[in-house]
């Protein structure tokens, strides 16, 4: 029996834990790679954007994930006070990501999140006991570590993201001969 499976893909912090490690994520091969493990039901990626992002270099990434079999979450970042007179910008994509677990988590054997973001605790414990396997993709390898130590615990399994780079790794852009 092949598992059925999804993926959960905190954008920022993937992007900040590969960038640690020294590598950028080839997301085609990344589909390839993971629906080895079992039939990949849905794979989403959640991302924050500012109202003036409409122009920036995360555009054409979130256009080619919507084209080819990612479910994009976007969510507009918020200002706020910060009691000091500064304003700050919130991007959390926590409880976007908790409802569509939990929403899919009836129709999965295995869900892998790709975050060290200590507040999906929750949701990873509530996924197990609806008796979804979780595998928490991060990195230790990282200084410091991108990985909250309690979300690693409480993880049937913990996947190193340094060593999926072999077959996730875009590859390097050839430089055009003079």
């Amino acid at each position: 029996m092949t598992d059925r499976i999804a993926l959960f893909i905190d954008g920022a912090n993937l992007h900040t834990t590969v960038k640690n490690l020294g590598f950028e994520v080839d997301f085609r091969r990344l589909l390839t790679e993971f629906g080895k493990h079992g039939q990949i039901v849905r794979a989403y990626f959640y991302t924050v954007v500012r109202d003036d992002d409409e122009f920036s270099s995360l555009r054409p990434l979130v256009d080619w994930l919507d084209y080819n079999g990612y479910a994009v979450r976007r969510k507009a970042a918020k200002q706020h006070d910060d009691g000091d007179g500064r304003r700050r910008m919130k991007r959390s994509i926590g409880i976007e990501l908790a409802v569509d677990a939990l929403e899919i988590a009836h129709r999965i054997d295995h869900a892998f999140f790709f975050s060290g973001d200590g507040d999906l605790r929750a949701i990873v414990e509530a996924v197990r006991r609806m008796g979804v396997r979780v595998t928490v993709v991060s990195s230790i390898r990282t200084k410091p570590p991108m990985i909250a130590d309690e979300l690693r615990r409480h993880a049937d399994v913990f996947l190193e993201l340094d060593g999926l780079r072999p077959s996730i790794e875009r590859p390097a852009h050839p430089i055009a001969p003079e």
